[in-house]
């Protein structure tokens, strides 16, 4: 006899959740809003959607079926199984966040204010749940350091210094000098890529979520007598992008958890490219 599925949902605090445990009471939550010409009512009631789109999804779920539930701060404790379908209440930041922990479950978008990958709102959650094989396969970016240890993200991974000292690396046996180097999926590329690839007016194409492709752009390279500036954004398919580095302190994180990161020191090399596994997002 087989087990019922599991489902899993995933939340974060609410902007009052996190205010109340900072400042006490309400009143005291209040206050600091009105001295910042905030009101208290907005935050109250975003608080209320969210924890009424919590219910309502909690209620869709069959009586039958096992769930369990996990906020975004305990992800990284957190064991998921294979079989679980992943139930994420919440902006389209929290998938991203949820990503890097999964390995190919199921993974429904749920918010009061759907977004592009948090697309659906709490009355379709009973029809989803039926329909967990209807998925689009979205592209994810893996950077492995050569001591073995890895690092997955589904929008971006970052590479650089953690404080806003210069961050120095080779890329293409080229030393450079710069504010670090954004490797980034389709995904990404509707956020800080996209920021990157507009400014900089790059004429290299942005991928779709789903396609096997990746593109990565310097930030803010400078020419010197000992740093070049002549690959600084390209694309990645089969091969991955070598960093090889020559800063003591250099980090490596993803999707902006910073606390979640590969520390590097000078003379090791990280490798990005196309992570094996993908999201599976449920449509």
């Amino acid at each position: 006899m087989s087990l019922a599925p599991r489902i899993v949902l995933v939340h974060r605090r609410t902007e009052l959740s996190e205010l109340l445990a900072r400042h006490g009471t309400r009143g005291q939550v209040e206050f600091f809003l009105r001295s910042r010409d905030r009101s208290l009512d907005e935050v109250v009631e975003r608080d209320r959607r969210t924890r009424a789109a919590l219910a309502e999804v909690s209620a869709a779920i069959p009586l039958g079926w096992r769930r369990g539930m996990v906020e975004r701060e305990d992800l990284s404790r957190f064991l998921f199984a294979p079989e679980d379908v992943v139930v994420i209440v919440g902006q389209d930041g929290l998938v991203a966040n949820v990503a890097k922990y999964l390995d190919g479950q199921a993974v429904i978008g749920i918010s009061p204010e759907p977004g592009v990958l948090a697309e659906h709102s709490p009355a379709d959650t009973a029809d989803l749940l039926h329909r967990t094989d209807d998925t689009d396969d979205l592209t994810m970016v893996e950077a492995r350091a050569d001591d073995g240890r890895t690092l997955h993200a589904l929008n971006e991974i970052y590479l650089g210094h953690p404080s806003h000292q210069t961050s120095r690396y080779r890329i293409h046996n080229e030393r450079q000098a710069s504010s670090g180097v954004l490797v980034g999926s389709g995904t990404g590329a509707t956020g800080w890529c996209a920021s990157t690839h507009r400014e900089r007016k790059s004429p290299v194409l942005l991928p779709e979520p789903t396609e096997r492709r990746l593109v990565w752009f310097v930030r803010e390279a400078w020419p010197s007598p000992t740093t070049g500036i002549t690959h600084t954004e390209g694309e990645i398919t089969d091969e991955s992008l070598h960093i090889d580095v020559e800063s003591d302190g250099l980090v490596a994180f993803g999707d902006g958890i910073e606390h979640d990161a590969l520390c590097l020191s000078w003379g090791q090399r990280l490798s990005v490219g196309l992570a094996a596994t993908r999201l599976r997002l449920v449509r």
